[in-house]
C-alpha cells in the first residue's frame, strides 16, 4: 500500500506542507487579550473610505459591461466572481453579516457584500477552500438558488456541509488532484493555514487554495495561507499565471497571524513566487478579524508590489462591487 502524502496524518487529520515554517500556537495569555480586543472593534464604528463600495447600481452595470467576457468581480473579503471560459465561478461566498456561527455571533462585517445569494448571476461551479467561517458560510450557501445546476469543488472532507443543504454535484479535491466541470480544469493547491470549526475538529478538514483554468487563461486563487516553499512549488508545477489573487489582510499581531496569513509584503511576493503576471489583493477592507489598521494593507501591496517588480497596473486591489476584464 502505498504512503500517505506527508500532509495527510494517522489519525486522520492533515498537516501543512513539508518544510512549511513551524510555528507554536499562542497561549492563553496571548489570545484573550485579543479576543477581548476583537469584541470591543465589534462595536466601534469602521470609518470606510469613499469609494472603497460600489453602489448597487454600479455593481451592475459593470457586470453588464462585461457580460460573456473573461473577467472578475470583487464581492468582498475572499468572495469573487470569475468569467472565464464561459463559465462563471464563485469563491468563497462569505455573505452574510457575522462569520461566525448561526449568522449571529463573531465578527461582523462593516461593508454590505457586492451582491446577495438572491442577486448573483447563475453560477456554474463554487469552490471553498476551507472551513473557517469567514469562508464556509453555510447561511448564504444555503440561500443560494438553482444548487442542482452548480458544481461545487472543495477540499477533503468538506464536501458534507455541502450535501447536507441539497448540493448535488459536489466533488473533494485532495492538493494538485484537478477536475474539469463546464469547461474549468480546477486545480487544488496546497496552502500552509489550518481548519477548524468548533473545539475538537482542528485539521479534520483540509484547507487549499485553487487553479483555475480554461479558454487558454490560468488563475490562480490562494485560499487562506502565510509563505512558504511550497509556492514556488506551485509555479513550477502549474504556473504561469495570468491573474493571482492573495490574501494580504489579518496579520496583526505577528505572534498569533504570522504563521496562518501573509503580510501584504508576503503577498507580493507570493504572486511573484507562483508566476503571476498580474496580482490581485484579497481578504481585506471587509470584516475585521485582526488588529491592523483595517486599510493599511492595501498601500503596504502596492509599496511592495513594485519593489519586486510588478508595474503599476500589474499590481493592486479592487473596489467591492467592481468587475475588471483580464
Amino acid at each position: 500500500m502505498p504512503d500517505k502524502p506527508y500532509h495527510h496524518l494517522a489519525d486522520g487529520r492533515f498537516r501543512n506542507p513539508q518544510e512549511s515554517v513551524p510555528v507554536e500556537p499562542p497561549g492563553f495569555g496571548t489570545m484573550l487579550p485579543f479576543w477581548w480586543g476583537m469584541v470591543l472593534a465589534g462595536f466601534q464604528t469602521q470609518q470606510v473610505p469613499e469609494g472603497h463600495v460600489l453602489p448597487s447600481d454600479e455593481v451592475q452595470a459593470g457586470l453588464a459591461r462585461h457580460h460573456n467576457a473573461d473577467s472578475l468581480t470583487w464581492l468582498g473579503h475572499a468572495a469573487f466572481l470569475l468569467r472565464i471560459g464561459g463559465a462563471t465561478v464563485l469563491t468563497d461566498p462569505y455573505l452574510s453579516d457575522h462569520a461566525g456561527p448561526f449568522n449571529r455571533f463573531g465578527p461582523k462585517r462593516y461593508v454590505p457584500p457586492a451582491l446577495t445569494p438572491a442577486t448573483l448571476p447563475p453560477i456554474d461551479i463554487l469552490t471553498v477552500s476551507h472551513n473557517h467561517y469567514d469562508h464556509l458560510d453555510l447561511a448564504a450557501l444555503d440561500a443560494m438558488p438553482n444548487k442542482s445546476r452548480i458544481s461545487v469543488i472543495v477540499p477533503l472532507g468538506l464536501g458534507v456541509y455541502f450535501t447536507d443543504l441539497g448540493y448535488t454535484d459536489v466533488t473533494e479535491l485532495d492538493w494538485y488532484q484537478s477536475i474539469e466541470k463546464k469547461g474549468v480544469t480546477v486545480t487544488a493547491t496546497p496552502a500552509i493555514h489550518f481548519s477548524r470549526r468548533g473545539l475538537f475538529d482542528g485539521n479534520r478538514t483540509l484547507w487549499a487554495g485553487f487553479a483555475y483554468k480554461a479558454g487558454g487563461k490560468n488563475l490562480f486563487f490562494s485560499g487562506d495561507t502565510t509563505i512558504g516553499p511550497v509556492f514556488r512549488e506551485i509555479g513550477e508545477k502549474l504556473g504561469p499565471f495570468d491573474l493571482g489573487l492573495i490574501g494580504i489582510g489579518a496579520y496583526e499581531p505577528q505572534s498569533i497571524m504570522r504563521g496562518s496569513h501573509t503580510t501584504p509584503e508576503q503577498a507580493a511576493e507570493i504572486g511573484r513566487t507562483v508566476r503571476a503576471k498580474r496580482m490581485i489583493g484579497m481578504h481585506w477592507g471587509t470584516v475585521r478579524l485582526s488588529e491592523e489598521p483595517q486599510f493599511e494593507a492595501a498601500e503596504r501591496l502596492l509599496k511592495e508590489a513594485t519593489i519586486v517588480g510588478y508595474g503599476p497596473d500589474e499590481a493592486g486591489v479592487m473596489k467591492i462591487g467592481e468587475t475588471r476584464a483580464f
